[in-house]
């Protein structure tokens, strides 16, 4: 087993400083609005660089802090490797600009004995989806280690296969899950708006099977739709009963450019008091 994965975007999606990378995730943090009492069961994060993503993924992870966790599930999708099922690399941590995030090695052994993970270290290799959760997660709760999962093809089967190992594995841990997507490419905002209001909405009503079921007529939608349903369907599996959609924007309210963007949404998802 290798000992730490590279980091592979560092200094480009994201700072390559550990004080610079501070300085900016501790901006989003701190620009970000609202508090949610309850328990927190999963999270759903953007994983664009992080001067675009990082604003409307900090709504999610402001949440986090004070909260406690024995470990972290990361499920994003694989840009760049085609392959069947779920992927967890053979790696005993993470490295970031922070110093390394450990690997929980015995929930990643539980989850290739269901059948539903496999070891697969090429398919981490240049992925960026999970390595843009760190950065908040190291600032947000710092030293909890994490399982890092990359989905291949994105079908229903996948999907409910890693949703029922998750459901079978974590239940005796206190488990944050983070489903990370960014939502539709390419689009003029206003045709985006339109298809990210799709994900939006069933993710709003927790409604896996209804995102699910829109995603195989439509992929586009986003494009770690399939991470997202497994987390949803995990999260209510452990527990989880509500859903609060806490911040949706595009790159373009960075960029300036709202001809040609990519959706972003945070949402949160778990056991909320209600008063």
């Amino acid at each position: 087993m290798a000992e730490v994965r590279k980091a592979a975007v560092a200094g480009s999606w994201y700072p390559g400083t550990a004080s610079a990378l501070a300085d900016a995730v501790d901006h989003y943090l701190a620009r970000a609005s609202g508090d949610l009492p309850g328990d927190v069961v999963a999270v759903v994060a953007p994983h664009a660089g992080l001067m675009y993503s990082g604003p409307v993924a900090a709504h999610a992870y402001r949440l986090l802090r004070g909260r406690t966790f024995d470990v972290v599930v990361i499920v994003g999708p694989s840009h760049f490797i085609g392959f069947d099922g779920v992927a967890a690399p053979p790696v005993l941590g993470f490295a970031t600009p922070f110093g390394v995030t450990a690997v929980d090695v015995d929930v990643v052994s539980a989850l290739i004995q269901t059948g539903a993970v496999r070891e697969h270290a090429a398919a981490h290799v240049r992925e960026h989806s999970l390595e843009m959760q760190l950065p908040f997660l190291a600032r947000v709760l710092p030293d909890v280690p994490i399982v890092p999962l990359v989905m291949g093809y994105q079908t229903s089967q996948t999907a409910m296969a890693l949703s029922d190992a998750l459901a079978s594995v974590l239940p005796l841990r206190r488990a944050l899950l983070v489903a990370s997507t960014d939502l539709s490419h390419y689009h003029d905002a206003a045709t985006a708006s339109r298809l990210d209001g799709v994900v939006v909405d069933h993710v709003r009503r927790f409604d896996a099977d209804g995102l699910q079921q829109s995603l195989d007529a439509q992929p586009e939608h986003a494009c770690g739709g399939g991470p997202t349903v497994a987390v949803m369907r995990a999260a209510r599996a452990l527990g989880a009963r509500d859903v609060a959609v806490i911040a949706y924007g595009d790159s373009g309210d960075v960029s300036g450019d709202k001809s040609n963007v990519v959706g972003y949404m945070a949402a949160v998802l778990g056991n909320f008091s209600r008063e």
